[in-house]
This record gives C-alpha cells, sequence and structure tokens, in this order.
C-alpha cells in the first residue's frame, strides 16, 4: 500500500520524494547506493527509502581496476575500514601513471618514459615550473623528478606510507588498484548493513511510465511491479531508464578519442612474493595502449585499441605477446566500448550514473572517478520534490557535461602531444579536426607561458593544473623560456626548494618500506586507525 501512495503522490503533483530506486548494481551502482543512502538518512525515521535492483544474470564489466585519491575520501566518508578494503578487494596502493612509449616511436631495449604522479608541485611560495623551463637542458632533470619525489618512489618499489601510518594518510598521496567485482561486494555490504539500501535481485521485464513520461515503475520476475519517485539508472551500457524508457540521445565522441575496444586477461602470479608496482604501467602500442595493474594476487591486463586501425585478433595477439608465456592457456576477455555521454544526464524523474551515463577509454581511471563524482553531486544535491527537481536537473546537466568535456580533453591531450609516426593511429590523433576547440586553444597559448591555475577556475574541471603540467611536460612540450627570466627572478629560492626537494627524496628512499611488504603487513596486523 505504501508503495501505490508513495507512486500516486508524485503522479498527482504532491511532490513527495519517498522512494529512490536505482537500477544496475556494479560499482557506479553500489557507490549511487552508498552517497544516497548517506545524504537521505535512508534507514532512519522521516529518511527517504533507497531501493537498487539488479539482475542476478548479468555481469558487471568490473574491468575498472584503477582509481584517484578522491577515492580515499570516500571511502573515508562511508565508513569503510582502510584496512578492510584492502584486504577484501585484493586492493594495492596507486602512486600514479607511468607511461611508456607514449612520445616517441619504439626504440627497442629503450623505452621511454614519464610519470604522472599524485602528489602536486608545491606552489604555495613560488612556483617551481617557470624555473625548471629555464634550467639549461644539460642540468634538467625530468619534469617529475625536479618537482616531486614520488617518481623515484614508484621507480624504486617503494609504498606511499608506513604501517605506522593512520587508515587514509600517506606520506605520499596515493589512490588504490582493486578487484571491481570484490569492490562492489564491499560497496553492498556497507550499503545494506550499514546505510539501509534495500537489495532486490530480480530481471526487470518491463518499464511503466506516468502520463507526464516520468518513470513509474519496473517490472521484475520475483518481486512484481516496484514503484518509486525518483530512478537512478546504473544499467551499463544498455541504459534501460535513460536511452530505452525516456529516448535521451548519445553524443558520440569517437571522432575525439578512437579506441574503442579492449581485450583483458588476469594473470596470477608465478610466485606470490612478486613485487607489485605501486603505479599503473600504460604501454603505448602501434594503435592503442596496454594497461598493467598489479593486486596482492594477480595482475589485471589489458589492451585499449581502435577496431577502425587493428583487428581483434591481432589486438589480442600484442596483448598476449606483452605478457609473455604467463598468458597461455587463460581466456582472454573482449569488450566493446561506446566512447562518448548523453545528450542529458537528468531527464524528468530519472539521473543517469555510470556507463548508462557515459564513457571514455579508461587512461587515467576516469570510469570510477566520474561515477563517484557524479553520485555524489546528486546525492548532495537531491531535490526535496517535483517543485526544484527541474531547475536542480539543468545545473546538473551543464556541471556534468562540462565535467565529461574536460575529461574528454585530457584524455586526448596524451595523443595528441605524441610524436610517434609509426602508425596511422598516432598519426590521426594529432589532426586537428579531432582536437576540442578548448584543448586547441590552451596548447597554443601554453607555447608562450606555462599553464597557471587561472587557465582551470571551474571546479567541474576533472583534471587541473598539476595533471596537465605532469603531462605536457613528461611529453617534452615546448613551452618559450627565453622571456621568463626577466618575470620569475626568485631563481635562489627556487634552486633552494629543488635541492630540499632531493634531499627530502634520499630520506624517503631510506624510510619507506617496498610495497609488497607494505601490503603484506596490513593483511598481517592491520592499520592503525585514523
Amino acid at each position: 500500500m505504501t508503495e501505490s501512495i508513495h507512486s500516486a503522490a508524485t503522479e498527482h503533483g504532491l511532490g513527495v520524494i519517498k522512494k529512490v530506486l536505482i537500477l544496475g548494481g556494479g560499482s557506479a551502482g553500489w557507490l549511487a547506493a552508498n552517497h544516497l543512502a548517506k545524504n537521505l538518512r535512508a534507514n532512519q525515521e522521516n529518511g527517504i527509502e533507497v531501493i537498487l535492483v539488479e539482475s542476478p544474470n548479468i555481469p558487471t564489466i568490473g574491468v575498472g581496476e584503477g582509481t584517484v585519491p578522491a577515492m580515499r575520501n570516500t571511502l573515508k566518508y562511508f565508513g569503510i575500514s582502510e584496512t578492510e578494503f584492502i584486504t577484501q578487494c585484493d586492493a594495492t596502493f596507486k602512486q600514479g601513471i607511468k607511461f611508456v612509449d607514449w612520445l616517441n616511436n619504439p626504440n627497442q631495449g629503450q623505452p621511454d618514459h614519464y610519470h604522472h604522479v599524485f602528489d602536486y608541485p608545491n606552489i604555495s611560495e613560488i612556483n617551481l615550473t617557470p624555473y625548471w623551463l629555464m634550467q639549461p637542458e644539460t642540468a634538467k632533470k625530468s619534469f617529475v623528478d625536479a618537482l616531486s619525489v614520488q617518481g623515484k618512489i614508484c621507480d624504486a618499489g617503494l609504498a606511499p606510507k608506513l604501517i605506522t601510518t593512520p587508515e587514509f594518510q600517506g606520506v605520499t598521496s596515493y589512490a588504490y588498484h582493486l578487484d571491481a567485482g570484490k569492490f562492489t561486494q564491499i560497496l553492498t555490504k556497507n550499503a545494506v548493513t550499514k546505510l539501509g539500501v534495500k537489495h532486490i535481485r530480480a530481471e526487470v521485464k518491463a518499464i511503466t511510465q506516468h502520463d507526464n513520461g516520468e518513470i513509474k515503475s519496473v517490472l521484475t520476475d520475483e518481486h512484481g511491479e516496484i514503484f518509486a519517485d525518483f530512478f537512478v539508472d546504473c544499467s551499463g551500457f544498455r541504459a534501460l531508464l535513460i536511452d530505452k524508457t525516456l529516448e535521451v540521445g548519445f553524443i558520440d565522441k569517437s571522432d575525439v578519442l578512437f579506441a574503442d575496444h579492449a581485450v583483458a586477461i588476469q594473470v596470477p602470479y608465478e610466485h606470490q612474493d612478486t613485487d607489485i608496482p605501486s603505479f599503473t604501467l600504460a604501454s603505448a602500442q602501434s594503435c592503442g595502449w596496454i594497461w598493467d595493474i598489479g593486486l596482492k594476487q594477480r595482475r589485471g591486463i589489458g589492451h585499449v585499441y581502435s577496431s577502425a586501425h587493428i583487428s581483434h585478433e591481432q589486438a589480442e595477439q600484442d596483448l598476449r605477446s606483452y605478457i609473455g608465456s604467463a598468458a597461455n592457456n587463460i581466456e582472454s576477455r573482449l569488450l566493446k566500448m561506446r566512447i562518448g555521454y548523453r545528450e542529458k544526464f537528468w531527464h524528468k524523474n530519472c539521473v543517469a550514473l555510470g556507463l548508462a551515463q557515459g564513457f571514455v577509454e579508461p587512461l587515467e581511471a576516469t570510469g570510477l572517478l566520474v561515477f563517484d563524482a557524479t553520485a555524489k553531486m546528486l546525492a548532495e544535491r537531491f531535490p526535496i520534490g517535483k517543485s526544484d527537481m527541474a531547475l536542480l536537473a539543468t545545473q546538473f546537466n551543464q556541471q556534468v557535461k562540462q565535467s565529461w568535456d574536460s575529461v574528454i580533453e585530457f584524455v586526448k591531450l596524451h595523443y595528441c602531444l605524441s610524436q610517434r609516426t609509426d602508425s596511422d593511429f598516432w598519426r590521426e590523433n594529432r589532426q586537428p579536426n579531432t582536437i576540442p576547440e578548448r584543448l586547441k586553444e590552451r596548447l597554443a597559448r601554453w607555447r608562450f607561458q606555462p599553464p597557471s591555475a587561472y587557465d582551470f577556475t571551474s571546479k567541474d574541471e576533472v583534471f587541473n593544473l598539476d595533471n596537465y603540467l605532469y603531462v605536457l611536460y613528461g611529453m617534452k612540450f615546448d613551452t618559450e623560456s627565453e622571456h621568463l627570466a626577466g618575470r620569475f627572478a626568485d631563481r635562489e629560492k627556487a634552486d633552494q626548494m629543488f635541492a630540499e626537494q632531493q634531499a627530502y627524496l634520499q630520506t624517503l628512499l631510506k624510510n619507506l618500506p617496498s610495497h609488497r611488504q607494505l601490503i603484506d603487513k596490513i593483511h598481517q596486523f592491520g592499520l592503525q586507525k585514523y
């Protein structure tokens, strides 16, 4: 009876939102469930009921095994122990991404590389970037090694913290590598047992709508008709609510980002004491790139590629050649990726999150980053009723679109700066008609002066100044430095800060444990509570 009353209230314009139904599980669905339940007091009197309905027969995509540092705040906010998360999700630490052979054609036995790390340069005193640019080439360290200790920490195989460092704190900044399936399980447990989310496993047979087009209910095989006042579409690329029901269109971005498939293999370690890199390894290939992620028990390895430039068979062969004999007799998984985002993310009484909302290739761990951020935004800006829904939807749509555009620009940056000429894939990525206009304008401006915080004034930018600096100057972007001396004259202070950075690095190299050692100790002893 309660369900019918709630439905009728919405239908007749009373505008009461008392029940939210999330369609689809996976990382996106359960991130949304935790955010909504935490904000809407789902398990308290006068709170809004949160229900998640997912099929017992549809597997999740489950290859999004990299995160960014914001995930630490999310886990802490949800009330999930970092020790529990690490031990239950086969998780390891991620201090950044090491890009191999992205700049030049591969040179056998001499790969070039750069790091995009999570420790951001300290610009509170002075901005060291112009001073680095002015250094003579013969004396210049790489950008990351001059302005951060973390690249060398990664190269040395060290962890970002000590076993005595409390949960969610670090000597350096960090995120995680994780088993996506196990991550979904821990999110499910937290949402259901701690936050009061109702979990229903059922096949959805049909969707019903009100006369005004809003979604009314989902019809299931095991639980009949389930009414709700507000719906969240986390049904993946199928997009059962936002696309199949509400018919919101999709903006294709494959003309900007060409990679549209991935083939993935999970490879167990031959020895359980194998060193684990504390970074994602991203190795450029002829028509895409290979991710290599080390978890505690295995490696997750996948080849992201453009099917317009290479066959599926050759892409898989290239992946197996990269892995070597360890891939023998292990099945691969082929994934098709739809690159782009919805024309609207919030339409009527439905919001699309996760793959139903949009997707770009997994470079820079953009998937979980955007899914988590937009779920948090929805939860914190959730409508009181129908009266404010349209206004909130307009703002939400504008902000999420800007976020997706900024993600696409940043991913494209990695490709259009490449000087590789060994395939049409790389050459076409530099064609001006494939580069977003704002990115072209920024690159033109940054030829004459380095990027500054004034280039990143919008809070909807997912990647900001520090991210761009590491990629730009990791890929040898040329900013004219001859005219900088007159504007940046505090060279003595800059030299002192460069030297302090190197001294600090030596201290860390002596004191930080290896990554594998720390992970093993966490499983044995746990971390201190924050």
